[in-house]
This record gives C-alpha cells, structure tokens and sequence, in this order.
C-alpha cells in the first residue's frame, strides 16, 4: 500500500475542499493508506470525509497562528505578557529581514523552528491547498516523502504571492499540479525555472454525483414566480458578489422581476449587507448561508452567474454547467477553458454594466437560454480532470 499525505487547513465548507474529497472518489481504498493533515480539525465538509481516511490534526498550530494572523506589534506584546521576552530578538530580526529582503523564507522559517518534523515517511505528501505559505513550507521542510506535490488553484498574476518565498519552496517540491492551462502558464511565467514541474491537474467534477445531489428536496423561495439568479462562492472581494448587487439594482430600476440569490459565506457578509441597505435590495437580494448541497438550489435557478474577479478553474462554475444552467461569467482565466462564449454560456467583462448587459438578454430571450442548456446536456462529462493515477 502506498502512504498519501493530504494537507489542508481544514474541511470548511469551499471549492478547494470540494475538489479534494472529489479527488479522493477516485482513489482505490485497497491501493492507498491515506491520511489527512489539518491545520484544525473542523468545518462543514469533515464528516463527508470518507472512513477510511485517517484525519489528524497538528498540535502546534494553536500557538502559531496568532504569530501568522496578527502585525508584529501583537506578536510582540505577547511574548512580554506571557513572560517570554528571549523570544522577540530573534523574532524581530527574522520579520525585518524579511522585509528588507521582501523574503518571507526566513521569517517562516524562525516562527516554524521549533515545529518537530512529522515522524511517519510517505509514498507521496501533498499541499493541496496551495499556494498557503505554512502548508506549503510544512510539507517542503517537516515531512519525509518520496515525492512532494503542491497544488496551485488559482491565477497567480491576480494574486500576490511572495515570488523569493515560493521560489525557494517550489524547489522542494516534486511537482506542482495547476487547475487550469492558462493558470499554469501564468504561474510558469512567474517561475521559469520550475516549468519542467508543472502539470495542468483540472479538478474532478462527478457529474452524476451532482445530478443526483440537486434531486434532494429544498424550500428555494418557491412561491417567488419572477427569475431566480444564483451565484455560490465564498463572500469575498475575489468572488465579486459587489458586481452582482449592483447589476440586480440596475434590473429592478428596468422593471425586472428578478432576485438574485447568493449561497456561501465569509468575512465579506457584512460589507455586502450594508450595499444592500443601501441600494433597497433586502428582499431582492439574497444571502441564503453556507450549505455543504447547493445543487438543488442550481437546479431551481433560472441563471446562474459568476461574478468572481479571479479563479484558478471555479469549480461552482463546472458544477453549474453540469446541471446545464444558462450562465453568464466573467473573464478570469479559467473561464475560457469551460465556457464557449456564446456557445454554452457568456463571459463578459469584469463589469456590473456587461454582466447585466447579458443577464438581460438571458431573460428577454428564451431561445438562447434553451440553447445553451441544450448544448451543455449534450457535453456532459462524467467526470472531468485525472486519476489518483496521475499523482503517482
């Protein structure tokens, strides 16, 4: 049997852990003795792990965090609160060397020193939910492995990422597995000398799965006879659910019956809120939570918009596509390679403007709705991506 190690941060409900526990329906159980690493032992998605998976979680990662997450003010006041002032030369130094250097290998590597390395030797140890600094440079210097794997899920020139950091960390790795060509070639232009590591890895979408999922019964504002819009990601700046609230304003002003549906959630709940106070959007507009099942909600919706700023691939964009939703999305990079504008869906500019532009013509032209529902029912994939086979 081969030893796997995943690492993630935890199985909070998201796209990244949606693809990984995808990719693991693909693993033969009998083959593999895999388990998974997490930063904390929590979220939405940990009970849709499978049995035979061993979840561990580190100890160390309680007391780290703090000195991750806050400025080196906090960081500081600490260390003299809890009567540790030996600590804050060394820490000090290491910060502003890496400032000076714009390096942040340095500094990591002095907040995680005293991090034992992991005692078990693997087949294959992955960081699957690159790039994350603490994961990527725990699996790169802490774990003994064959082979190391990191993955990239998103376009790393909309993205700021330490390039010293992760040149340094790229050269111990293995591999790097990208969920889109276009991702990987934007990644390859920031790292040259990694190019010949690169592999394009798409995420795994079980499209019968999905179809069977969204058959699960769900209240979706049933008695709502107007045109239902559904967006599902994370509430963030990246996921751009600003540009939906702003179409949606513009659509009620044209006399549209229409609400626009939003499932996820994140630290972006309370910005949203407020721009929708204040356009007068509270019964148009709304923030339906997290939920591990969106799919039945996809199969109710009229339309299904991404309104994301950057992605690697989007998986809630594969995942609507399998239900075959008229869509309409925006340009980032992975995009292209699911969407034929005009074919199956449109991809528009990153604009509140053209996104409602399209919206319009999706309601005002059933015949185009047909159309790209029709095409995508006939491209269905069983599954999209690779195999565990391919780590290997």
């Amino acid at each position: 049997m081969k030893k796997v190690l995943f690492m993630l941060s935890s199985m909070n409900v998201g796209g990244v852990e949606k693809s990984f526990l995808s990719l693991l329906s693909t693993f033969p159980k009998n083959q593999y003795d895999v388990t998974l690493l997490l930063l904390e032992k929590k979220g939405g998605f940990l009970e849709l792990v499978p049995e035979w998976v061993k979840i561990e979680e580190v100890h160390w990662y309680t007391s780290t965090k703090p000195i991750i997450m806050q400025s080196p003010h906090q960081t500081v006041k600490g260390y003299l609160k809890n009567r540790q002032p030996h600590y804050i030369p060394g820490f000090i130094t290491s910060y502003l060397l890496s400032k000076y250097l714009d390096d942040r290998y340095s500094y990591y590597k002095h907040i995680l020193k005293n991090i034992p390395f992991n005692q078990s030797i693997y087949d294959i140890a992955i960081s699957y939910q690159g790039p994350t600094d603490i994961i990527d440079f725990y699996i790169a210097n802490k774990v003994k492995a064959k082979k190391k794997i990191t993955w990239v899920h998103f376009d790393v020139s909309k993205h700021y990422i330490n390039q010293n950091l992760y040149q340094r960390l790229y050269s111990k790795f293995d591999q790097l597995n990208v969920v889109s060509k276009l991702a990987s070639q934007e990644l390859i232009k920031l790292f040259p000398s990694i190019s010949n590591k690169v592999k394009v890895f798409p995420n795994i979408v079980g499209a019968s799965i999905i179809q069977s999922m969204s058959k699960e019964k769900v209240e979706f504002d049933d008695n709502f006879q107007g045109v239902k819009i559904l967006t599902v990601g994370r509430l963030s700046e990246e996921k751009g659910q600003d540009f939906a609230i702003m179409a949606l304003s513009k659509l009620i002003k044209l006399g549209y019956d229409v609400r626009w549906y939003c499932i996820g959630e994140g630290k972006y709940r309370k910005q949203l809120e407020m721009m929708v106070k204040e356009h007068n959007l509270e019964k148009e507009f709304v923030l339906l939570g997290s939920t591990s099942n969106p799919y039945p909600y996809i199969a109710k919706a009229d339309i299904y918009v991404q309104t994301s700023r950057h992605e690697g691939y989007c998986l809630t964009l594969a995942e609507a596509r399998c239900l075959a939703k008229p869509i309409v999305t925006t340009n980032f990079i992975g995009a292209y390679e699911q969407i034929k504008d005009g074919e199956n869906g449109f991809i528009v500019q990153m604009d509140d403007e053209e996104i409602l532009r399209r919206i319009k013509l999706l309601i005002d032209n059933s015949e185009i709705r047909g159309k790209f529902s029709e095409n995508l029912s006939n491209k269905v994939e069983m599954r999209e991506g690779s195999s565990v086979s391919y780590l290997v």
